[in-house]
């Protein structure tokens, strides 16, 4: 069965100089569950292909049903000196949002 995580989490971004920070937060104990399990650095720097750079850091937040990336070299510099229309990275969490994962592998 194919879920796109928007049905199951919410999220929130951010710049961090040239890097991208993207928290997904689950709305129930379920939902971390799954978002821990199958939204991997690897899933979210796939999704990101050529937005993405650098490596991605996944950190972990159980307190709050979150997982939080960290996009290194995604936002062409920083904000202020970035040519991108979102050199500050708010669109990214609602583009991760958009991720449709299988949760029968």
């Amino acid at each position: 069965m194919k879920i796109r995580l928007l049905d199951i989490a919410h999220g929130r971004s951010g710049d961090k100089g040239d890097a991208a920070n993207v928290g997904i937060i689950a709305y129930d104990d379920k939902g971390y569950e799954i978002i821990k399990k199958y939204l991997t650095k690897e899933r979210v720097k796939k999704h990101f292909d050529g937005i993405c750079f650098g490596e991605v850091e996944r950190y972990e937040l159980p307190n709050l049903r979150a997982l939080n990336f960290i996009l290194n070299k995604t936002l062409g510099g920083g904000g202020t000196v970035s040519l991108k229309l979102d050199a500050q990275g708010k669109t990214l969490a609602a583009a991760l949002l958009r991720m449709e994962i299988d949760i029968n592998e």
